[in-house]
């Protein structure tokens, strides 16, 4: 299935759900429309949106996958993805899975189960993925230039986050669904609210933690607020969890030291949003920011191929080499956002 056909497919199903999407929240539908159509195009560009049969995109299309949701991805010809509006879901009637991804440029649910199925594929095993989702916090974010420098600016968006609650108080479906799980008119994005619940349920099994650009975010800023309110979680969380950053280096907190930080060899981009005093374990030759194959001039990072390289590090691991990557102050974003969090707890 080639790349324009899927994004055909995700676009058409967006356009059939339109007039459900508009009698639940008008305002929201308006405001984001061309903006989630927009991402679409994005996930399309950076991911290997290919994997993602003709059969599973009508669950995809963001009138049912909306921020928050989680997605249940086993490898390829094994069977199709599962949709969940809320962790409870996944929990009820998921499955196990190998391992949590967070996608993070377009936001889409594409892009996540594109990016969550080269994981699986790696591992031969099925993989939870959480959607980032796009809301009025991360409009406003990017117009003072979130998109380009997450790294720094991006936490900015939890301080706009009761503007895009508030926003879904027009909507019956949003509201029983945050009132569902619990996270309602928190100042702390949908995404990384669910990558905590996931992460702290003991039921949950994925011990690997696989983020790629804005993703590798969600997942510290995840990790930091567990670190906070939930200590001995965190440190048995740390003892079991392998983290693989790809596409931006960004710092995890003590005690998580079992990271492996992987870049492209021309990504400029993901550098602009990596802390500098990070270095990379891994180099993936030829490869800028996007992870679709198809990519022009060969440029995409192969994230199947990547991984089975990059997973058998982890037995080759020294202690020595697996030493924390101390926190730094530029970190602090992170931290801010679990002390946002908790304030509103």
């Amino acid at each position: 299935m080639s790349t324009l056909s899927t994004l055909g497919n995700i676009q058409l199903d967006r356009s059939a759900a339109f007039p459900a999407k508009f009698a639940d929240n008008p305002f929201r539908t308006v405001v984001l429309g061309a903006i989630q159509r927009r991402n679409a195009v994005l996930d399309a560009l950076f991911y290997d949106v290919d994997v993602v049969t003709p059969e599973e995109t009508p669950d995809l299309a963001f009138w049912l996958a909306r921020e928050g949701a989680v997605l249940a991805v086993p490898p390829s010809g094994q069977g199709k993805i599962q949709l969940f509006l809320t962790p409870q879901e996944f929990f009820r009637d998921g499955g196990d899975v190998a391992a949590l991804a967070v996608a993070g440029v377009g936001s889409s649910a594409l892009g996540a189960a594109a990016f969550a199925r080269n994981v699986a594929d790696a591992l031969g095993k099925p993989v939870a993925a959480v959607v980032s989702g796009y809301g009025l916090a991360d409009v406003l974010t990017e117009a003072l230039g979130g998109f380009f420098w997450f790294g720094g600016l991006n936490s900015i968006r939890h301080i706009f986050e009761p503007l895009d609650a508030a926003s879904k108080s027009f909507s019956k479906t949003e509201q029983s669904l945050e009132a569902s799980d619990g996270v309602a008119w928190t100042r702390t994005s949908k995404d990384t609210e669910t990558v905590i619940t996931l992460l702290t349920h003991d039921h949950f099994a994925g011990k690997l933690l696989i983020g790629h650009s804005k993703g590798n975010l969600v997942l510290s800023e995840a990790l930091y607020a567990i670190v906070a309110e939930h200590p001995a979680k965190a440190l048995e969380l740390a003892a079991t969890s392998r983290i693989v950053t790809i596409s931006a280096k960004i710092g995890m907190p003590v005690p998580f030291h079992n990271v492996i930080d992987v870049m492209g060899e021309w990504d400029w981009f993901g550098a602009l949003n990596s802390r500098p005093d990070i270095k990379a374990d891994y180099t993936a030759p030829h490869a800028w920011h996007s992870t679709n194959p198809a990519f022009p001039m060969n440029m995409g990072l192969k994230v199947t191929e990547t991984l089975r390289a990059v997973l058998p590090m982890f037995e080759e691991r020294t202690t020595a080499q697996s030493m924390v990557k101390i926190p730094s102050t530029l970190d602090m974003p992170q931290v801010l956002t679990a002390g946002l969090r908790a304030t509103t707890g």
